[in-house]
């Protein structure tokens, strides 16, 4: 009776402990702002990223895609453990700060800036949690970091635009194109990544004796008319990475080839689209290299401070040969040779 008792007064005591062991593990486990529970639990952290887009149209949509590719490349997969939310502003800049504000509020472990609009909204909200941009033109111009070094603060990201590019596409026009003296922009200039390309195109062109015809418009609704007022006053057409013009992309190339107005531009996309030609590159690679910087800063603890700017190195000529015929273009063999890699870039 004795060794009973003694054994039962082991096991009352045995589960006393055991019993303090599962408390303590509770009270050490940690909820993180998604609710995830950190510390001794196991659980895997789910990651939130936001999302702010200008616009919907191929080139910024190839960057969201390239974005999202990448996280689930680097193990980060929606629905599993990456929520995204998605803003899209619909190119009203009305709504950007009301946006920002929102995705401030969920707090997020990322926020990303698609498009310049975008990316200055969000940064003006945002000032202590990282916020990462893309397809942004001059991130110096646009008062979004203050160098295109690491150069502190909770700002990094990856231009779309290489100066290079634009100087090529410039040369090309003059070299291929003897009889073009006047080349025609749709723009608002209320986008200023519109506004710095298209100086840069213009000082380029001057040095070539053309001159760069601007007509500017306030929304998508003012291009049919602003596109129908180049014609016959210039020789060809050319369009930055204007996100209201692009987005409607489809009538300024209706205007290029009714008139035969060889039609030049700054993104892949509008050339696919039925443009003759760009020096570029995939905004949907664009796209993947920003969601790598995601993925530093999300798994590896990276400081968005501590990240220099990206721009784009890999440069082509592309040319849409397919459509050239629809703009009165003679595509040469000389033409051709400008292009590095012609089973990816020359679209038939």
């Amino acid at each position: 009776m004795k060794k009973r008792g003694l054994l039962a007064t082991l096991l009352v005591a045995l589960m006393i402990v055991l019993a303090a062991c599962g408390e303590g593990e509770s009270s050490n486990g940690t909820s993180n702002s998604n609710g995830n529970t950190g510390g001794n639990s196991g659980e895997e952290k789910t990651y939130k990223v936001a999302i702010s887009q200008f616009v919907e149209h191929p080139s910024l949509n190839a960057v969201k895609e390239g974005i999202i590719a990448a996280l689930s490349d680097g193990g980060l997969v929606e629905g599993e453990n990456l929520v995204i939310d998605f803003q899209n502003a619909q190119a009203d800049f009305n709504n950007l700060q009301p946006i920002s504000q929102k995705i401030k509020d969920g707090k997020p472990d990322v926020a990303v800036g698609i498009a310049t609009p975008s990316a200055s909204a969000l940064v003006d909200e945002i000032t202590d949690s990282p916020v990462v941009f893309a397809a942004v033109t001059d991130p110096i111009d646009a008062k979004l970091v203050p160098s295109l070094e690491a150069s502190g603060g909770n700002v990094t990201g990856a231009s779309d635009s290489n100066p290079d590019a634009i100087h090529q596409l410039m040369d090309f026009i003059a070299a291929e194109f003897p009889e073009v003296k006047k080349v025609g922009i749709v723009i608002n200039k209320g986008e200023p990544n519109a506004v710095v390309m298209a100086d840069t195109a213009k000082a380029r062109l001057a040095e070539h004796n053309i001159e760069l015809i601007e007509a500017p418009i306030a929304n998508s609704s003012d291009i049919p008319q602003a596109a129908q007022s180049l014609v016959g006053q210039v020789d060809a057409l050319y369009v930055t990475l204007d996100n209201t013009v692009v987005e409607a992309i489809d009538i300024m190339l209706d205007v290029a080839h009714k008139h035969d107005l060889p039609f030049f531009t700054s993104d892949r996309d509008t050339v696919e689209a039925g443009a003759f030609a760009t020096v570029g590159f995939k905004y949907y690679d664009h796209g993947y290299e920003v969601g790598q910087m995601l993925l530093e800063i999300l798994k590896e603890g990276k400081n968005p401070g501590e990240m220099n700017i990206r721009k784009p190195e890999n440069l082509d000529y592309i040319l849409n040969v397919g459509a050239a015929e629809e703009m009165g273009i003679t595509v040469t063999d000389e033409m051709k040779a400008y292009v590095k890699d012609p089973s990816t870039n020359i679209i038939e």
